[in-house]
C-alpha cells in the first residue's frame, strides 16, 4: 500500500516466513515418492500449480478453524489436485512416507538461488533479519543443515513457541526477543489470511511474496521476488 512503501525508509527490522518465501517444497522428491509408487508427475509441473492451489486455501473460516499441520496436508493434496492427480491410496502412501521425511528433516529443502544474495543485501542496509513461521519443531536444525542460520538475527518456529500465525502473539513473541519495534517492522509472507492478516492484527506492515500475480486482488503490497523485495526495501 502507498502508506507503506512511503515508510520503507523507516524499516528496521524485516520479518520473513520461511516455507514459501525463504525456502521451498522440494517438489522433485514429492515428484519421485509419487513415481515409486506408480503415479506420474514432475517436479516442474507441481511447482507450476502451486500458487494457484495456495490461492484455493485462501479461506478465512479454514485458516480459523486449523493448524498449521492440517493446512500442510490441505496444501499437498490440492496442489496434487491441481496437477490433475486424484488422492487414492498410492498417492496416500507416498504422501505419508514424505511426512515422515519432513518429521525428521522438514520437506522445505529447496532455496532460491539468489536467497543468499538477497540476505546479505538485507545486512548491508543495516536491516535486523527474523524468521517467524510456522513449522514443527525441526526450523532451528533445518536452517543449521542448510547453512541459512548466519544470515539471521533470530529465528522463531511456532510449534517452539506454542503459537502459530495468524495469532497475534506470535509476532509480538518475535518482536520483544529480537528487541524490534512493531512501527519500524515489516513482515513478509506467502499467504494473505494467514501472514498480512496476522501481522496487521499485531500492528505490523506486510508484504505478501506473490510471484505468480495471483493475489492482485489483495489489499497489500505485493512483490514477486526477493530481489523486488530488497529493491522495495532499500536494499
Amino acid at each position: 500500500m502507498a502508506t507503506l512503501a512511503r515508510m520503507a525508509s523507516m524499516i528496521e527490522t524485516v520479518f520473513l516466513d520461511a516455507g514459501g518465501v525463504l525456502i521451498h517444497p522440494n517438489f522433485d522428491r514429492v515428484a519421485a515418492a509419487l513415481g515409486n509408487h506408480g503415479v506420474a508427475t514432475t517436479g516442474e509441473s507441481l511447482r507450476e500449480v502451486e500458487p494457484l492451489a495456495k490461492r484455493d486455501l485462501e479461506d478465512p473460516s479454514f485458516v480459523r478453524t486449523s493448524d498449521d499441520e492440517s493446512r500442510g496436508l490441505a496444501y499437498f493434496a490440492t496442489v496434487l489436485r491441481r496437477a490433475g492427480i486424484d488422492i487414492d491410496d498410492r498417492v496416500r502412501e507416498a504422501l505419508g512416507e514424505l511426512r515422515a521425511y519432513h518429521a525428521a528433516h522438514n520437506l522445505w529443502e529447496t532455496a532460491d538461488a539468489g536467497l543468499v544474495p538477497f540476505l546479505l543485501r538485507l545486512r548491508a542496509r543495516g536491516l535486523r533479519r527474523v524468521v517467524v513461521s510456522n513449522a514443527n519443531g525441526t526450523l532451528h536444525a533445518h536452517f543449521d543443515r542448510l547453512g541459512l542460520t548466519p544470515y539471521f538475527d533470530a529465528v522463531f518456529d511456532s510449534h517452539v513457541e506454542k503459537v502459530e500465525k495468524p495469532d497475534p502473539r506470535f509476532f509480538e513473541i518475535a518482536l520483544a526477543r529480537s528487541g524490534s519495534r512493531k512501527e519500524t517492522t515489516v513482515h513478509v509472507g506467502d499467504f494473505y489470511e494467514i501472514d498480512v492478516v496476522g501481522a496487521r492484527r499485531a500492528g505490523l506492515g506486510a508484504i505478501l511474496l506473490d510471484p505468480a500475480g495471483v493475489n492482485a486482488d489483495r489489499d497489500c503490497e505485493r512483490v514477486r521476488t526477493l530481489d523486488e523485495l530488497a529493491s522495495f526495501l532499500g536494499a
